[in-house]
This record gives structure tokens, sequence and C-alpha cells, in this order.
């Protein structure tokens, strides 16, 4: 029976996204972002092809150890993140997204490169939901962390609500306290935050919800037919075709 890999057993997939990121925001100095993406993603294909089980040139065969199980999707959000799209970024703005990236802690790394997102429903308490456009619900209220900005996301339903004070009645106290909890937890996270995270609160449809939608893993889109969430307006390829794509990369012979 085949030993495991040391490397393979005790592979720490978070501090090694954290690293990559560093090495790659580090490249940027002398090397154009379409080349650092590049080597990125070969970085990436390389790392499954070395660690994955998987028959030779079958990607439905393809499977990632619990210890790596993670670092694809991190390298994916890693593409999309402000460190290597500098689109709507000024160069001061750049360098210090990249300069706080160097000197944070492995867990607000990982923060800046994959934000948290919690969903505030009447079904029961905060619960985590995950970073895509399919958690964007018109009765729920988004709470999103990006360590630069926590976001206060109201779904439809709820902004229209709160607009017609519902939650000044005393029948609907619930609604008040849906409303309260969000902002609370965004006004704990900044009290324990240096430096400061912008604060946005936004309504579905509205500008400032380009915060969050920018962050969401866009499993529906304007071209996509059917299915819940809300639409992102992008070309950017969903995670679900980053990781077919591979995949069919990472076994090949």
């Amino acid at each position: 029976m085949e030993q495991p890999s040391p490397v393979k057993m005790s592979f720490d997939q978070e501090a090694a996204a954290v690293l990559l990121a560093r090495v790659a925001v580090d490249r940027t100095g002398s090397e154009d972002v379409a080349d650092v993406l590049r080597w990125v993603d070969r970085s990436l294909i390389r790392l499954c092809s070395k660690f994955a089980d998987y028959v030779p040139d079958d990607p439905n065969s393809f499977r990632l150890a619990p210890e790596f199980s993670l670092f694809p999707q991190f390298v994916f959000h890693l593409r999309r993140s402000q460190f290597l799209q500098l689109f709507n970024s000024s160069p001061d703005e750049a360098a210090y997204y990249r300069y706080i990236l160097n000197r944070e802690n492995t867990t607000n790394s990982l923060v800046m490169i994959q934000p948290t997102l919690l969903s505030y429903s009447f079904n029961g308490p905060p619960q985590p939901a995950l970073l895509d456009s399919q958690s964007v619900r018109p009765d729920t209220i988004l709470l999103l962390d990006t360590f630069f900005h926590v976001v206060v996301f109201h779904g439809e339903t709820c902004a229209a609500w709160r607009e017609q004070r519902y939650h000044e009645q005393e029948e609907h106290a619930a609604f008040r306290d849906l409303l309260e909890a969000p902002q609370a937890d965004a006004q704990t996270i900044m009290d324990n935050r240096f430096p400061v995270p912008r604060y946005i609160v936004c309504d579905q449809h509205k500008s400032e919800a380009r915060f969050l939608m920018a962050k969401l893993n866009p499993s529906q889109t304007h071209n996509s037919e059917g299915g819940g969430g809300a639409q992102v307006f992008t070309d950017d390829v969903s995670l679900r075709v980053f990781m077919e794509h591979l995949m069919k990369l990472a076994v090949q012979s």
C-alpha cells in the first residue's frame, strides 16, 4: 500500500493561499499583471497535477484530499481580488491594499482574499453563507467582511419593508431585530480592526450594492437561464467553470 506523502498530509492550504498571494503581489512590481495571473494559474495546475488523485486524461476522476480541497477556490477569489485586478483602483489604493496584505496575519489576509459572508433571516440565527450570487435573497440581509470594507446588504423585500417603516411598528419587532443584528455585528468587526474598514449600508439593485456583488462567485449571470439568487453582470467565469478547466488541465498526461 502506498504511503501518504508527508507534504500532502501536512499541507496548510490557508497559509499556502496567503503565501501565494504575497508572492504574486511582489511579482506585480516587476511584471505585468497578466503575466502574474498566468504564473498563478500554472502554480495551481502544477500543484493539482502532483497531489490530486486522478486517472490520466479523465477529468471526471479528479479528486483532491481535504488538505487541498479549498485551495483552488482561494486561488479563484485571489485572481478576482483587488490585488491582481486593478480596474477601478488608483495606484495609491492598489499600493495600500498590497501593503496591508503583506503585514497582516494569515487569518486577516485570508479574509482579504476570500471575504466572509453572513446571512440574516427570520429562520433563525445568522448563518455563514456561500460567497455566491445564489446567497442573495429578497428576504435576507447579508453582512460581507472584506477586511477593507464591511457591507450590510438588504435584500429587495427587506429594503421595501424598511422604507415603509415596518420596523417602527411594535407588531413588527422581529423585523426591527433583524435590521439591527447585522449592524451590531458590523460595529463589533470595526471596533476590533485597524485600520478601520469602510462601512457601507446598501440595498439590492442600488448603486452601492456593487461592493457586495463584485465579490460574489457569478454562478448566476445575465447570460444564465433559470436558477435562484441574483444575477451578476460580468463576463468572469464562475467557480464551477474555473474548476472544470482546472481539472481538464491537471489530468493531462
